[in-house]
């Protein structure tokens, strides 16, 4: 597994540079990368590496997740408080059941399949969009209006209701549940109790920063170690109570940062750092998953459901967003922003199949037709739009004096 682990790091390394010097996402390059080394490619990775891929995964959102919370400002998320809420789930509901009303229609699903099949595709991937948004927070891009933040809010919330809704559809096949709309309630106990996990966790870090001098490094540790735990209180809670752990995950890392801002910046700064090989591992595993042979039985009729719903969820982007502060331009790139799929898909899109679902095996390949067709849109378009639709904060440079020319004395004039 080790040298599996090596030949990922080192390769991905190398196509993050090249895809990065020909002006394309390098993530892009990692998740080709994936789908060329894992087991329908050339199968070179261990098998012992891609049984722990959903821990590996998981850690590497994580980490990503705490650094989105320490990077999120109070006053922008006050800002964009309003429509953060309703870009969280309206865009989501309409793709979802846009998409399960398709596959009713032409797949010949029943009501329970479509509502499988449309909420593993409606939910955004956090691993494409938060590095992206805190590039733009760095560069001050679209910062002025809580763009970034409006994004990092919105999306991390769209996972849950799409994730939720999810297992309530495979709980009404299985019989464990027979109440959508109950489950359709608990989507905001779900979100307020992870919002409150981490509010809870985060001040005490606070409290524990504040009293023990420690390295930075071992504070960044805990600070994984807790949001690892928390994840952890998720699954030991999940038949009793749903809760949006991840959610939590980023709160944490918000409360610490208005707790401790100097501390908070430090610790932002060494977490970029592990997310250089966070990065790696997240994406090429994640293009492990991907069977090209699956995508391509889904078809054109697959791909033009997939683009349905995409339109659905754009419509419910401007709907989120309309009577906002937030102009033409910033809603559309709001609307870009809000195209990629890969991390949940790759992770839930094989659950119907496993379960001997009929419809399991297409199910698995729409998943992974739309992380081919829009983690690379959503990448490309989010780098190349941002600077033409948004806002570049200026920032405070400092003035230079002009130099002053150079004054040469006159010759006398030559004697005749």
């Amino acid at each position: 597994m080790i040298i599996s682990l090596a030949i990922m790091t080192v390769l991905g390394l190398v196509v993050n540079a090249l895809f990065v010097r020909i002006k394309l996402p390098g993530l892009l390059g990692m998740l080709l990368l994936g789908i060329l080394l894992g087991p329908y490619g050339l199968d070179i990775l261990s098998p012992d590496l891609l049984r722990v891929s959903d821990d590996l995964r998981r850690l590497a959102l994580i980490i990503i997740l705490v650094r989105a919370g320490l990077g999120i400002n109070k006053e922008d998320l006050i800002k964009v408080g309003g429509p953060a809420i309703r870009i969280s789930f309206i865009p989501v509901l309409l793709e979802g059941f846009t998409i399960a009303f398709l596959a009713i229609r032409l797949f010949g699903f029943s009501f329970i399949e479509g509502g499988m099949l449309g909420f593993i595709i409606a939910a955004v991937s956090p691993a494409v969009i938060v590095p992206q948004m805190l590039k733009l927070l760095d560069q001050k891009i679209g910062t002025d209006q809580g763009v970034p933040t409006l994004i990092l809010a919105g999306a991390s919330i769209d996972d849950v209701f799409a994730i939720t809704l999810f297992s309530a559809f495979i709980g009404l096949y299985t019989g464990t549940n027979s109440n959508l709309t109950w489950q359709i309630l608990g989507i905001p106990l779900s979100i307020v109790l992870g919002i409150g996990l981490g509010v809870v966790f985060g001040l005490l870090l606070g409290r524990l920063y504040k009293h023990y001098r420690m390295r930075d490094t071992k504070k960044v540790l805990i600070l994984l170690g807790v949001a690892i735990f928390m994840t952890a209180i998720e699954s030991w809670l999940q038949n009793r109570v749903n809760i949006a752990a991840l959610l939590g995950v980023m709160s944490m890392g918000f409360v610490l940062m208005e707790q401790k801002p100097d501390i908070s910046r430090r610790l932002a700064s060494k977490l970029n750092k592990i997310w250089v090989l966070a990065e790696i591992v997240l994406f090429v595993l994640v293009g492990a998953q991907v069977d090209i042979a699956i995508a391509i039985n889904a078809g054109l009729l697959g791909l033009l459901i997939i683009l349905i719903g995409l339109s659905a969820r754009s419509i419910g982007v401007f709907l989120a967003t309309l009577g906002s502060h937030f102009s033409w331009k910033e809603r559309l790139f709001c609307v870009i922003a809000y195209l990629p799929k890969a991390t949940v898909q790759a992770a839930i899109g094989g659950i119907p199949l496993s379960m001997g679902i009929e419809s399991g095996g297409l199910i698995l390949a729409l998943a992974v037709v739309a992380i081919l067709f829009t983690a690379p849109l959503g990448a490309i378009g989010m780098d190349r739009t941002a600077p033409i639709l948004l806002v570049q904060e200026e920032s405070e440079k400092e003035v230079r004096k002009p130099k002053q020319a150079r004054i040469l004395p006159e010759k006398p004039p030559a004697e005749s």
